[in-house]
């Protein structure tokens, strides 16, 4: 049973995010890294890839959303992705990066020290893109819990990028936030598990970074982007009020 697990999720494609987030300490010595999804989108799909696949037997995958979003347009199975950058950024990944993601499960479960049967998925553990946030309500942590084995009393998530940890149905629900693409407050957002839960942000310099990405990626609106990201300028209030419809709430009467 690992004792010691660094969840990265929502790279999005972002290699000096992600570097900085695989030299912690922490990170270095954790005997997983389990990467919850949506690792490609972003403007250095290919390089991310190669980065995590250099972990070897140490990483733990999971496909995201826009991973499968990805692997379904080179497939010629959709013609659209509703982001912008990913339809670029599924021409750049190789052959050997498309059978990675077509052999990536959707959820896990691995057991953790202190926490038991921990379920590892993307959005919910019945959909990828099912959207729960801090303040979705009880009734709706039902619907996404239901038929979920009682043995399983700590669910981590990613797919909405603004880290929380909180209670639901007596299960403990942790995001730990978006390596590349985090909204709320820069940074590259991560969690550690193990005997409890650690939310934690590795800093690093973010100007640096846009004008690495900048000059490393050829996607067309590629200083734009990295600005935007980078700089964390959604911010949570944003994101909270764009994402709030779609977990199936209703405005007050």
């Amino acid at each position: 049973m690992p004792n010691r697990v660094a969840v990265l999720s929502d790279i999005h494609g972002v290699l000096p995010a992600l570097e900085a987030v695989l030299a912690e300490p922490d990170v270095r010595a954790a005997d997983r890294v389990v990467l919850t999804g949506d690792l490609t989108a972003g403007p250095q799909p290919a390089e991310v890839l190669d980065r995590l696949t250099g972990l070897g037997d140490r990483a733990v995958w999971i496909s995201g959303n826009a991973d499968r979003e990805l692997l379904e347009y080179r497939r010629g199975e959709r013609d659209t992705i509703p982001d912008p950058i990913a339809p670029w950024a599924a021409e750049q990944l190789r052959a050997d990066h498309l059978a990675l993601l077509a052999g990536l499960p959707r959820s896990l479960v691995l057991p953790v020290t202190g926490l038991g049967e921990v379920l590892f998925c993307h959005a919910t553990p019945r959909d990828d893109e099912e959207v729960v946030l801090v303040d979705s309500r009880l009734e709706r942590w039902a619907e996404v819990f239901a038929g979920l084995d009682e043995q399983v009393r700590t669910v981590v998530c990613g797919h909405t990028h603004m880290p929380f940890v909180r209670l639901a149905h007596g299960r403990l629900v942790v995001n730990p936030g978006s390596v590349g693409m985090p909204y709320g407050r820069a940074g590259a957002h991560w969690a550690l598990l193990g005997p409890g839960v650690e939310l934690r942000r590795t800093a690093f310099d973010a100007e640096a970074a846009v004008a690495r990405v900048s000059a490393e990626s050829g996607y067309p609106d590629i200083a734009e982007w990295a600005d935007y990201f980078l700089h964390a300028r959604a911010t949570d209030a944003d994101a909270l009020a764009a994402f709030g419809p779609r977990d199936g709430r209703t405005a007050a009467p």
